[in-house]
């Protein structure tokens, strides 16, 4: 292995490639930049392949004579993966600007072979790149940094470092006729013929182990890697909201990184079994390193999970090689299975195989423990979200009006949007006609929180407020009696009973406050054709609602009150005015005025007047689209709550 360390404008290596084997792409500097590195190195390594560039597999030409995974070709790809992965990570780690990534094929020349040469650049150049002699040290008296560098010595021909005025690019060579030895059963040891990544990452047995050219390989490098992995494997396993997509995801970190093969079973949920009985599981997930080979080793699965008891503690249990699993010429290997389980209940099985070993070695084993923990409290989690979202979502359904009422000579028009989160929203809304006088209420009002206990606050709200409409109560005497219920012992009873009942929380919740804003009004259309329209209307801590005027005038139309659910004794104030024709009436909850762009929300400065100052002349729909389009253009990414809003617009 041989560094170099330069400061000029060109790389040490000749250049001897076209434009078809050089690939480049510019990856952000955070966290995901390491997996899309690898995916982007595997995609160019098989479109070299493809266009003939890129020779096949130099022990077996082609044939498929190799084990899965063992090709020439594959080795190099598994090797360039580890590479960019570590450099990468580097990169991102200590220098945090945009990594740019070049993969180049050098055709070979004189006496120098044909190589793959790798280039992982920074734009932060005065960051020195970290290695075993200077840096932090961790309780173990090993380096914190550089563990990429050892890795890349270790897999790369020749490799350094060169330095622009504005880049600092760290390149490795890998030759592509490396690997002509033959790696069928009984010409290396049963470990070296896993994949290289398994035994550089896992921990490595007292005293190290060697890799394909001899090496050996450090015991407390393999011992970091293996916190990588896991590492790593968290991130990507944590933002997974749907079982079967962690199924997959595990599936696909664990081959060929630690296996040769998996499947995971999840289970179908509910209670226990009785000892020596089904968990009632489903075959989610299976993986293998040689793809075409997946369907058929699904085939063998299906026919029975393997036989864990419920009790398993999570641990390794070695499992008999499924019958009909072997590759060509009969070989198999071996089959560790693991009990997958979060919050003391089995979610699940995952089944590992090395093939041609007679058993899987010890690191290997543990490491895989570790996963399957991470692996099975993803499941759990996954699997919680999932069920809160469906009492959400049922909710959600049973709480809004099945039918908006039609306010004679009053066009309307409604927008309700829930957030995306998978959680009832805390937004209501209603117009309903209060009484046989052609008094009509409308309102629109926002829960604290949301999800089951927001929703249980709404299912209450709204219905009262309907029966104190009706009962003949002012719009201030409305608000004043349903501030008493929110503030009553029986509320909290009923609440309590409403969450048990929806699966979300047991005695003593709620345990905060239940307080809502709301905007609740009267119209009362005029008897004759064109007429104005009476309307009352109160905020209690909601958003104010805005009146424009026919020649784009806009002012609020209701004063600040306290919210409801806060403060006992508060005697809420209405106010009335006349909606002439042509007048549009503007009411929204704090998802449109919130809004936020960067450390901005959408209201700052009467954002929300200046800009339905300009939807004069349009229709209620045209005025509502118009708000909800500037909501939307306001920020890059999409509103975080719900977003309502209600445009009243008198004909």
């Amino acid at each position: 292995m041989q560094r170099d360390t330069v400061i000029r404008s060109t790389p040490l290596y000749p250049l001897r490639s076209d434009t078809r084997s050089v690939s480049r792409t510019s990856l952000p500097g955070n966290p995901l930049a390491p997996s899309a590195a690898r995916r982007f190195v595997r995609a160019a390594l098989a479109d070299w392949t493809n266009l003939g560039l890129l020779a096949t597999c130099g022990f077996c030409r082609g044939t498929g004579g190799c084990p899965p995974g063992q090709h020439s070709t594959d080795r190099l790809a598994d090797d360039a993966v580890l590479i960019v992965n570590e450099l990468v990570t580097n990169a991102v780690v200590h220098a945090g600007t945009t990594v740019e990534l070049l993969c180049r094929l050098e055709q070979p020349v004189d006496e120098e072979p044909a190589a793959l040469v790798i280039e992982v650049s920074d734009h932060h150049p005065t960051r020195s790149v970290r290695n075993e002699h200077h840096g932090a040290s961790d309780r173990s008296g090993d380096p914190e940094y550089g563990r990429g560098l050892h890795l890349v010595g270790a897999l790369a021909e020749r490799w350094g470092i060169t330095y622009l005025s504005a880049l600092k690019t760290v390149w490795a060579r890998l030759p592509v006729d490396g690997w002509d030895s033959c790696p069928l059963p009984g010409a290396e040891p049963a470990l070296h013929r896993g994949l290289r990544a398994a035994e550089i990452l896992a921990p490595a047995p007292r005293g190290g182990v060697r890799d394909d050219r001899g090496d050996r390989v450090d015991q407390s490098l393999a011992g970091r890697g293996a916190l990588s992995f896991l590492a790593e494997a968290s991130d990507l396993l944590a933002g997974q909201l749907d079982e079967d997509m962690v199924a997959a995801l595990a599936a696909q970190l664990l081959v060929p990184r630690l296996a040769d093969w998996c499947a995971i079973w999840l289970d179908g949920g509910g209670p226990h079994p009785p000892p020596g009985q089904s968990f009632g599981q489903r075959l989610a997930r299976v993986w293998h390193g040689d793809e075409s080979r997946i369907e058929k080793l699904r085939e063998v699965l299906a026919k029975e999970p393997p036989p864990l008891a419920d009790s398993t503690s999570g641990g390794p249990v070695p499992i008999p090689w499924p019958a009909g699993t072997e590759q060509g010429g009969g070989r198999d290997g071996t089959a560790i299975a693991y009990r997958l389980v979060a919050g003391g209940r089995g979610v699940g099985t995952l089944l590992i195989a090395k093939q041609n070993l007679s058993r899987v070695p010890d690191e290997v084993a543990a490491l895989t423990e570790d996963f399957a923990r991470r692996v099975a409290h993803a499941i759990g989690a996954a699997r919680q979200y999932t069920r809160q979202a469906t009492i959400s979502k049922v909710l959600q359904r049973g709480l809004q009006p099945r039918k908006v009422g039609r306010i004679p000579g009053v066009d309307r028009f409604l927008v309700y949007e829930p957030s995306d989160d998978g959680l009832a929203g805390g937004d209501f809304y209603d117009i309903f006609l209060a009484g046989v006088d052609n008094r009509w209420s409308f309102m629109l009002g926002d829960v604290q929180g949301s999800g089951p206990e927001a929703a249980v606050v709404t299912g209450l709200a709204r219905p009262w407020l309907r029966l104190l409409a009706r009962e003949g109560y002012q719009v201030g005497e409305v608000l004043d009696r349903l501030n008493g219920l929110l503030l009553d012992d029986a509320m909290e009873a009923a609440e309590s009973a409403a969450l048990l009942v929806a699966g979300a929380g047991g005695p003593g919740v709620p345990d905060g406050p239940r307080f809502l804003s709301l905007l609740y009004g009267e119209l009362v259309p005029s008897p004759r054709p064109g007429g104005s329209v009476r309307c009352t209307l109160a905020s209690a801590g909601h958003p104010l609602p805005l009146l424009l005027r026919p020649d784009g005038r806009v002012r609020t139309a209701a004063e600040p009150q306290v919210l409801l659910g806060v403060v006992e004794d508060v005697a809420y104030q209405s106010q009335t005015f006349d909606l002439e024709p042509g007048d549009t009436l503007l009411c929204v909850t704090d998802g449109v005025t919130e809004r936020r762009s960067g450390s901005r929300m959408f209201d700052d400065g009467d954002g929300l007047a200046k800009v339905l100052a300009g939807c004069a002349g349009l229709t209620a729909q045209g005025v509502a689209e118009r708000i909800r389009q500037a909501v939307y253009e306001f920020a890059d990414t999409p509103p975080g709550d719900d977003l309502a809003l209600l445009v009243l617009q008198a004909q």
